[in-house]
């Protein structure tokens, strides 16, 4: 199974507002850029919906890789939502915590894996299944040790 750690979340209330710019930047070809600046806009409300029922987690492991989730990224999780069909969940299996895929194969559940050299996981007895919420984000940083670094400084 995957390695998960837990981070507090800290005070959700706290508004941090970031600039958002109207214009989409294009990953093709150069276009101009534009200046014009739409609104400001606080990160919370995207990654944080249910601030209350929501927990930041770093994760260990590449069964994940094929859906972008990969050692050391930090993933948003809100114990609010009902875990459903082709949401990726953080799920404890007889003890072991994993971050999966849940998937619906006609009338059996499945946490699958998203890299074929895992095995997928038949739910057969779900009261050895505790879901702990529904993966809403991936923070997947682009310089490698930057955020592991500033979440060792937190200590």
């Amino acid at each position: 199974m995957t390695s998960i750690e837990l981070i507090e979340v800290g005070d959700p209330t706290t508004t941090v507002w970031l600039p958002l710019f109207a214009t989409l930047v294009p990953a093709g070809f150069p276009s101009p850029a534009s200046d014009e600046l739409e609104e400001l806009f606080d990160l919370n409300r995207i990654l944080f919906r249910h601030p209350e029922a929501t927990y930041l987690i770093r994760v260990a492991g590449e069964s994940m890789k094929n859906a972008e989730i990969h050692t050391g990224d930090l993933l948003a999780v809100d114990k609010h939502l009902e875990a459903d069909h082709n949401h990726i969940v953080v799920a404890v299996v007889d003890g072991d915590c994993t971050v999966k895929r849940l998937v619906r194969r006609g009338t059996s559940w499945w946490l699958q894996a998203e890299n074929p050299d895992y095995q997928d996981y038949e739910i057969t007895e779900p009261e050895n299944l505790r879901i702990w919420g529904v993966v809403t984000h991936v923070v997947h940083e682009l310089i490698p040790g930057k955020l592991t670094a500033l979440l060792r400084s937190r200590d």
